[in-house]
């Protein structure tokens, strides 16, 4: 049996094939935005690398943010559910996700089975998100890719203060002019994201494990921060940013698997 996993975040769709609901054929992560052609171009893709057809899929969830808009999905979930869902299957013994995302961040509190127990979210501001971390990237002319090289060159982290984007980035600017050195500006940035994480993991409790999901837990110089901040160590895999389209296909298997056996 064939599931896709679609998920389509306010900066990328990805998308990702699973067989029985535990091998994962194919991946793709395309940077779009919700309503262009990303969504299509990340399917497109995940089938012309497994060498499968969208008739082959049993059934198809999609997820994310603009969940809504994929009309080719037999299921719409939250993301919530389907990071969850992810980071059980890749830690089964995790009981905290942070997921930070391109507008937002989320923090979930599992229970035993793996299931969405409590969360706490912070949508209404960019700070602490991939989005922030775009705009202090290039205001240092840097690459999102850099920072995290370039944190660990620090010696001296500078403090950023600001908890808004806005007022950050003017702090920045400061910080420059004021002769404050590239790599510990950034380490500043990753801690100032991690802080304001931090805040959200503590609403709902820090139970360990803790793993990390989202693009942004690509970057190291944030995954650091934040064990500093929280004083726990923190689970990463390189599938992090697939962990919503994972948790998509991986519900859509036991959706059809429960149908089946009914």
């Amino acid at each position: 049996m064939y599931t896709l996993g679609v998920d389509i975040g306010s900066t990328t769709a990805k998308a990702v094939i699973l067989e029985n609901g535990e091998r994962i054929v194919a991946s793709s992560i395309i940077i779009a935005t919700v309503g262009t052609s990303g969504v299509q171009n990340a399917v497109t893709e995940v089938l012309d690398k497994s060498g499968l057809r969208m008739e082959d899929m049993t059934a198809v969830v999609a997820t994310g943010y603009g969940r809504q808009t994929y009309e080719q999905a037999d299921y719409q979930i939250s993301e919530l559910s389907c990071h969850a869902i992810g980071a059980h299957f890749v830690f089964p013994d995790v009981h905290t996700v942070i997921d930070i995302g391109g507008q937002d961040a989320k923090v979930l509190s599992l229970n035993e089975r793996g299931q969405l127990a409590n969360f706490a979210m912070n949508d209404k501001c960019a700070a602490g998100t991939g989005r922030f971390l775009d705009v202090m990237a290039s205001i240092l002319n840097l690459k999102i890719s850099d920072l995290e090289k370039e944190a660990a060159k620090a010696t001296e982290p500078a403090q950023i203060s600001s908890t808004c984007t806005v007022f950050a980035e003017s702090e920045v600017i400061s910080q420059l002019a004021n002769g404050v050195k590239i790599p510990d500006v950034v380490a500043g940035i990753c801690s100032s994201v991690a802080s304001r994480v931090a805040s959200l993991v503590r609403r709902v409790g820090v139970q360990e494990k803790v793993c990390m999901t989202g693009g942004v837990a690509q970057n190291g110089g944030v995954r650091l921060a934040l064990e500093k901040e929280l004083g726990v160590p923190i689970l990463y895999d390189d599938k992090a940013q697939l962990m919503g389209a994972l948790g998509a296909s991986l519900y859509a298997f036991n959706k059809e698997n429960k149908k089946n056996n009914a």
